[in-house]
């Protein structure tokens, strides 16, 4: 895959703390719960339990993925203020730095998005790590860049071989640049 940089687990990041911290332990299971409820597709429960892991003790990823929930109701602004506070609480979370790229592609601001998922794509605490890659080849799909949404698909692939829609797509736009 070839990252020039090391990239850390969630229980790397969490896992001994966790282990002496009770309050983040208590913080990291209602995180669960909350990606439970989220699932099963209960969004106000599960921006309850995220809102409660972050009482416990604030993470990147309750943060993150409050701010998803907010996305789901429309709440873009929130959302993208609940990235910036995962950011703030750790930098090196990736997806906190995709979802705002996302969230500024709903509201038509491709521009800004892009510098987003570059951000992503160097964050050494991401997964699943494809997604800044497929979309930016979204937004240089929408300006008709062809060999620059190949470069972003073929990064994709690079990060996960196994995915043949991916694949197939690259061969799509490959066929586009002849």
């Amino acid at each position: 895959m070839g990252e020039r940089f090391p990239t850390i687990s969630f229980e790397e990041k969490y896992g001994d703390e966790a282990r002496v911290n009770s309050d983040l332990r208590r913080a990291l299971e209602l995180l669960a719960e909350g990606e439970a409820a989220h699932r099963g597709e209960n969004i106000d429960q599960a921006i309850d339990l995220y809102k409660n892991s972050l009482a416990y003790h604030p993470t990147a990823d309750a943060h993150t993925y409050l701010g998803w929930m907010y996305s789901k109701q429309g709440r873009l602004e929130e959302a993208i203020e609940e990235c910036h506070q995962a950011i703030e609480a750790d930098p090196d979370f990736g997806n906190p730095y995709n979802d705002i790229g996302c969230y500024l592609m709903q509201m038509g601001e491709m521009e800004q998005a892009i510098g987003w998922f570059e951000k992503a794509k160097r964050a050494p605490r991401y997964d699943p790590r494809h997604f800044p890659y497929t979309n930016l080849a979204r937004i240089y799909l929408k300006r008709s860049q062809h060999g620059k949404a190949a470069g972003e698909v073929l990064g994709a692939v690079r990060r996960v071989a196994g995915e043949d829609g991916l694949k197939r797509q690259l061969l799509e736009l490959v066929t586009l640049l002849n």
